[in-house]
């Protein structure tokens, strides 16, 4: 008897799940304006402890629904360094810094049994949605086989080519209503209604974490019914960009040509093998859109 309980732990142990728990800052309950996201905004270190905060009640939910799974929380937003380290719940592994391998989805690989997308936010172009962009404000647009996604769609689909489902988001309704295209299944949680880029009518912030924790709880009970949201390649991307002079840089990256025609001054187009490579090539043009003229 002893050994059959023995070898059972263990075979409980290899199984335990591993869940990413990826936070934007934008989606989070009470935050409308950059000067709230960015670090040199005034309101600045209130918007950490609401992100925080978000975060533990996805952690707190995921662990009542499965105790003993390994939850990774990947610090998503600006520069990865907003989370507040000695607040996010100690069960849980924090990912925080950049650059980092898969930018928004650090922690995530094969092992991955699912990924929670927290405070997210409406594709640029896209809306109302509040505090709508698509990576920096230096992309307008990013069309994969002729299909705009957004942060939720760029980061859904580099989880599905490693195998993972998105499960759960929270955001405005907005963001909502765009996962829900992607993920069938995909359980959503409107922490606010946009009523344009800098406004929304909102939930209280607590009352936001509760619905959060359960919805987090209710998505890993029932992760199997969700299938990852996979492309497969060659893919062709286009990068409407923000600056002539990101466009005049990005084409120095092998395989990045201008756009024919009169989207020749502010896009460009590669094509991937798969969507892997589509998702670094994409991350390499948010960060040349940084880069100003000397």
């Amino acid at each position: 008897m002893d050994n059959h309980n023995h070898n059972h732990g263990s075979t409980e142990k290899a199984k335990r799940p591993r869940i990413l728990i990826s936070v934007d800052m934008e989606g989070v309950s009470g935050i409308v304006h950059p000067r709230e996201t960015n670090p040199d905004g005034y309101d600045y270190g209130r918007a950490r402890a609401l992100m925080t905060a978000e975060a533990n009640a996805a952690v707190a939910g995921v662990l009542d629904a499965e105790p003993g799974t390994e939850v990774w929380v990947a610090d998503a937003h600006g520069s990865y360094r907003n989370l507040l380290p000695e607040e996010v719940d100690r069960r849980a592994r924090l990912v925080r810094g950049k650059p980092r391998p898969l930018g928004m989805l650090g922690g995530i690989d094969e092992r991955t049994d699912a990924v929670l997308f927290v405070g997210y936010h409406v594709r640029a172009g896209a809306g109302p949605g509040v505090l709508a962009h698509t990576m920096s404000d230096a992309l307008l647009d990013v069309r994969v086989d002729g299909r705009s996604l957004g942060e939720i769609g760029l980061n859904a689909a580099m989880a599905g080519h490693l195998g993972v489902p998105v499960i759960l988001l929270s955001g405005d309704d907005a963001a909502c209503a765009e996962v829900r295209e992607l993920v069938p299944g995909v359980r959503t949680v409107a922490v606010k209604e946009a009523l344009g880029q800098f406004a929304t009518a909102g939930l209280h912030p607590e009352e936001a974490r509760e619905r959060l924790r359960r919805a987090a709880a209710e998505a890993v009970a029932g992760r199997e019914e969700v299938r990852p949201f996979a492309l497969s390649g060659p893919l062709t991307v286009e990068v409407d960009l923000a600056a002539a002079h990101t466009v005049d840089l990005a084409v120095l990256v092998p395989g990045v040509t201008r756009a024919e025609g009169p989207r020749s001054a502010r896009t460009v187009a590669f094509t991937a093998p798969d969507f892997a490579q589509a998702y670094r090539v994409v991350l390499l043009l948010v960060q040349l859109g940084s880069i100003r003229p000397a």
